[in-house]
């Protein structure tokens, strides 16, 4: 199944979700499966650097099949985030919606050094 018809939904629910980027490997931290019969809204995405000295780079990438599988795009290709500091990638004038088997991943350029900040309403 494609994604609901979201003229007609049944429930919205707002969910704020966080990961730390622990590896320098991409990290899914959003998926919708396959057979979910839901759509996610994307309102908001942040990158936050963790480290007070050093800036880190940050890719985030939207997949065409859930669990970071399937081809890729980027939204955002090694945006460079300050030292202590957090970049809104995403906000509520440009969202984005996450489909029926979609994915975001995230990556760092440095371990333990940036997190992700992703709100969105659950729509089904």
């Amino acid at each position: 199944m494609a994604a609901p018809n979201i003229v007609n939904v049944t429930t919205i629910t707002g969910i704020t979700t966080a990961i730390g980027l622990t590896t320098t490997t991409p990290v899914t931290f959003l998926s919708n499966a396959s057979s979910s019969n839901k759509v996610f809204k994307i309102n908001s995405l942040m990158a936050v650097n963790t480290d007070g000295v050093a800036n880190v780079d940050v890719t985030i990438r939207y997949h065409t099949s859930a669990a970071g599988a399937g081809s890729s795009v980027p939204i955002a290709t090694t945006i460079t985030v300050p030292a202590d500091a957090s970049l809104v990638i995403l906000g509520k004038d440009n969202p984005i919606y996450l489909e029926e088997n979609r994915s975001l991943t995230a990556q760092a350029t440095v371990a333990d050094d940036a997190a992700i900040i992703c709100s969105y309403e659950d729509i089904s």
